[in-house]
């Protein structure tokens, strides 16, 4: 099982609206590594659940993948902000996963994780990082899930 993280804005999308949605399709990605690393996600991997562009910004809560490889409808929605013309059903750009609620716990601030983690062990603390989506690294799951009291 790997661990990956993933970021979202509280106001678009909070760690309560998936424990109230139980399941939620992880769409409007358009970053190609960020896409990469949501089509290497497998079933059962664990997610981190991060509230970007908050005040303060942190870890929030874990979710896990329950289906993978789908194929992300907003990039054919001309309606969508994350319309991409040149997509289409027969050559998709964008692949997304479904996430499953697992738990929230109280919030881990970036300042915190900045203290106990290098940039090269978690990519989050890394200056200038911007991906949405992100692997974490094997030794470093078990210490942020000590660190969220799991």
């Amino acid at each position: 099982m790997a661990h990956w993280l993933v970021k979202s804005e509280p106001t678009d999308y909070s760690i309560e609206d998936l424990a109230r949605d139980r399941l939620q399709l992880w769409d409007g990605v358009r970053n190609y590594q960020a896409r990469n690393y949501l089509q290497a996600m497998a079933k059962g991997d664990r997610v981190f659940f991060y509230h970007s562009n908050a005040k303060p910004p942190g870890l929030v809560g874990l979710a896990s993948v329950a289906q993978t490889q789908i194929v992300d409808p907003t990039q054919f929605d001309p309606q969508s902000k994350y319309y991409d013309p040149k997509a289409t059903p027969e050559r998709p750009r964008w692949y997304t996963v479904e996430l499953a609620f697992e738990r929230q716990f109280p919030l881990i601030p970036l300042d915190s994780l900045k203290a106990q983690f290098s940039p090269e062990e978690l990519l989050l603390v890394r200056r200038g990082n911007r991906l949405s989506v992100m692997p974490i690294e094997e030794a470093i799951a078990p210490r942020l899930l000590a660190l969220a009291g799991c």
